[in-house]
């Protein structure tokens, strides 16, 4: 061409160069294109208009989605828009590779997008080729989309701030991957470091509390939202002057500045720096903008459950105060553990409150489910109990009347203030146990709660079956009656919440069995001392690991949903005097007139009694001796019966003492019944079965006893014995 000739034409150069145009209008639906654009699109070499459907048919779908993905990005940034298309035939063969590039634009009235664009043939490069890895083209495409899946899964499973950015900084990706990150926040208008990765922290000080009127370019993105990319150190401190002097130390040759932006709002900005210069092309922003808003949503998502995790441990903590003061001659250990999912947050609690009378009083308590209202009425109620006893209330009267005061805020606030929605009623389970620190006497009252278990000195374990009452808040007149028995040197009793014992798809029964094993099962190498007590911290968290822990779900129940609920749990032991471990293993049980079930709460106690004793017929034997003996006190007589049972000696060669004692002035005596008579066999049954046995006036009533020696027969005659002394029989028959 010769110098001064005109031009030649926009279609003749578009045409040497093998260039289509082609117009697309979103409003109209419309794809118009030119000769050279529609031989490349496979079709018949004249200009054409197509509908978004026949345009679509010609074209890749994978590549269509890329080009209604990129299109929205470019106009945002106001870039081009770069993709490569591949072109299929009728048959869903791949004709060619073409590159479109457009400048798209967006008309608000409209609300559709307007693209003029070209369209240009390239080739198809081998892959792991250098030009296999170019922006537009080749395996580094397959490359990206592998990295954000793996990236955008490790980012979906973080689940705190410092996990995120710990993730964030590992990222490599594909081509050009940064080796600085830094995440700012924006509180108030000061622009704050959240998180950085490949720098010294001393390094970002300039950087933190930065106004957000700053001519920084994290700045500028967090005030507008708009992502700012700086492609070599010229433009950053052409466009940003002020603030170069600040990242020039650090030696990069580009960054990208992207906003984190959550459900519409801007929370904050992502910096990633290069030490090597990066063009961003298209695909290079479509990468960094699909991690950016990754990271955001992963940041939120961080946020939000530490915030949550914070609130709900501050308003437990806030609930469940501290075991306080020691009680003198005795230790305690408490454990609280909130359910693994929701809010964290319950009903279960534990408390020590120190009593005017001198005692303190143990309580643990379990209000329905594990919510924020559970929670509410927990403190609550938690708040009245110790009001109540503070003020010296025996247990039954301080159950009595927290049971009125719950159903007080249940009920009464649910008619008065919204008759019109549905009951949220709710009951609590309550053990509250008042015990004496110089004599180990405990006082105990139950509202539907589970019974406390006894770890005696030597180990052998033991439900400790106590009179209860109706839970909390379901009847404001309920009754809890009291049940006393003393606490020996070397026991400990375990309050616990059933959350503890069902834990792990257990039941009640299976779940105490689980219980039992730990108990029994306690290092003794855990003691603190030489006398044989058990490390009251180590037992308890052997019990909330054995049934919270990894192992419990090797050791699951018959419940097949594996339950969960929240775990509240106090131990309490009065030491031993001396370094020697008692050989005497002591349990005391009352039965009242109005309580005859409560005989097989005797028999199956005393099976716990002697779960390691030698002889299985000296165990039946015992067990039906002690339902006679009870069962002769409530039938001849009006008053109750008290059962006393203590073992003592070694393994092997211990004796059992059982007695059973009753106000009745009568005494027993023998009788020989007829073969069709119905009473008169107790005294033959004992004189049977009995290594020794004696009935013992009191000053008011009597008792009566036996004993069984391990080894067979008795050592020694017991004071009283009444083997063969017939003198005593003075009384009614023994039923």
């Amino acid at each position: 061409m010769r110098t001064g000739e005109p031009l030649p034409s926009l279609e003749d150069v578009l045409a040497a160069l093998a260039t289509g145009l082609w117009h697309w209008d979103t409003a109209a639906g419309l794809v118009t294109v030119d000769a050279e654009a529609a031989r490349l699109l496979g079709l018949p070499a004249e200009p054409v208009t197509l509908t978004e459907a026949q345009a679509r048919a010609r074209l890749h779908p994978v590549d269509w989605n890329e080009i209604t993905g990129v299109v929205p990005l470019a106009v945002a940034e106001g870039t081009l828009a770069e993709v490569r298309i591949r072109v299929m035939d009728e048959q869903g063969n791949i004709l060619r590779v073409v590159r479109s590039r457009s400048k798209p634009s967006y008309d608000p009235e409209r609300q559709a997008y307007e693209l003029i664009g070209t369209l240009q043939e390239v080739t198809e490069p081998a892959p792991g080729t250098p030009a296999g890895r170019s922006a537009v083209t080749g395996d580094w495409r397959r490359s990206r989309e592998a990295f954000l899946l793996d990236a955008g899964r490790a980012l979906a499973e973080a689940r705190s701030t410092a996990e995120v950015l710990r993730v964030a900084g590992g990222l490599s990706m594909p081509g050009f991957s940064p080796d600085g990150l830094v995440v700012f926040g924006a509180e108030g208008d000061q622009l704050t470091i959240t998180g950085q990765h490949g720098h010294e922290p001393a390094d970002m000080n300039p950087f933190s509390n930065m106004p957000l009127t700053t001519d920084y370019p994290a700045a500028e993105v967090a005030r507008t939202g708009r992502a700012v990319y700086l492609s070599s150190p010229e433009e950053y401190k052409e466009r940003y002057p002020v603030t170069w002097p600040l990242a020039r130390p650090f030696g990069r040759r580009s960054w990208a500045f992207l906003p984190l932006t959550v459900a519409g709002r801007t929370m904050g900005a992502w910096m990633a720096g290069f030490t090597y210069p990066v063009a961003f092309t298209p695909d290079e922003r479509a990468v960094l903008t699909t991690v950016a808003r990754m990271l955001a949503q992963a940041l939120s998502r961080a946020g939000a459950a530490e915030e949550e995790r914070e609130l709900t441990e501050g308003l437990q903590r806030s609930m469940l105060p501290s075991l306080g003061p020691e009680i003198p001659g005795l230790r305690v250990a408490a454990r609280y553990i909130p359910t693994g999912g929701g809010l964290q947050v319950g009903g279960d609690w534990y408390d020590m409150i120190p009593l005017p009378s001198g005692r303190y009083a143990l309580v643990v308590g379990d209000v329905q489910g594990h919510d924020v209202r559970a929670a509410g009425l927990m403190g609550q109620l938690r708040i009245a109990l110790r009001a109540y006893a503070s003020e010296g209330h025996r247990p039954d009267a301080v159950l009595s009347r927290a049971s009125r005061f719950l159903h007080g805020i249940t009920h009464d606030a649910q008619d008065d203030d919204t008759p019109d929605q549905p009951a949220d009623l709710r009951f609590a389970t309550c053990v509250y146990a008042e015990v004496c620190p110089a004599t180990g006497m405990l006082e105990i009252a139950r509202a539907g709660h589970p019974d406390p278990a006894i770890r005696m000195a030597d180990g052998t374990v033991m439900v400790r079956p106590t009179a209860g009452g109706l839970p909390l808040g379901i009847d404001p007149d309920a009754d809890y009656p009291t049940t006393r028995f003393a606490l020996e040197p070397g026991e400990t009793v375990v309050l616990c919440t059933d959350g503890l014992i069902e834990t792990g798809g257990h039941d009640m029964e299976s779940g105490w069995h689980r219980l039992r094993a730990i108990l029994k099962e306690h290092d003794d190498n855990h003691a603190e001392d030489q006398g044989g007590d058990p490390d009251l911290e180590s037992l308890a968290d052997a019990l909330v690991q054995g049934v919270h822990g990894p192992s419990s779900h090797h050791t699951t129940g018959p419940l097949a949903d594996r339950r969960e609920d929240d775990i509240a749990l106090v131990l309490l032991n009065r030491p031993q005097e001396g370094t020697v471990r008692p050989a005497v293993r002591r349990t005391l049980l009352s039965v009242a007139q109005d309580e005859p079930d409560r005989i097989a709460e005797a028999r199956r106690h005393l099976r716990e009694l002697l779960h390691d004793w030698a002889s299985p017929e000296q165990v039946d034997a015992a067990v039906l001796l002690v339902s006679e003996m009870v069962t002769n006190v409530l039938v001849h007589t009006d008053t109750d019966a008290l059962l006393l049972a203590e073992v003592t000696g070694e393994p092997g060669a211990r004796r059992l003492r059982v007695e059973v004692t009753d106000a009745g002035d009568d005494l027993p005596h023998r009788r020989r019944p007829g073969e069709l008579a119905s009473s008169g066999r107790g005294l033959m049954l004992i004189e049977l079965l009995a290594d020794a046995w004696g009935v013992d006036p009191r000053g008011e009533g009597k008792s009566i006893w036996f004993a069984l020696y391990e080894s067979g027969g008795a050592s020694e005659e017991e004071p009283g014995d009444a083997s063969g002394d017939e003198s005593q029989g003075a009384g009614e028959g023994v039923a």
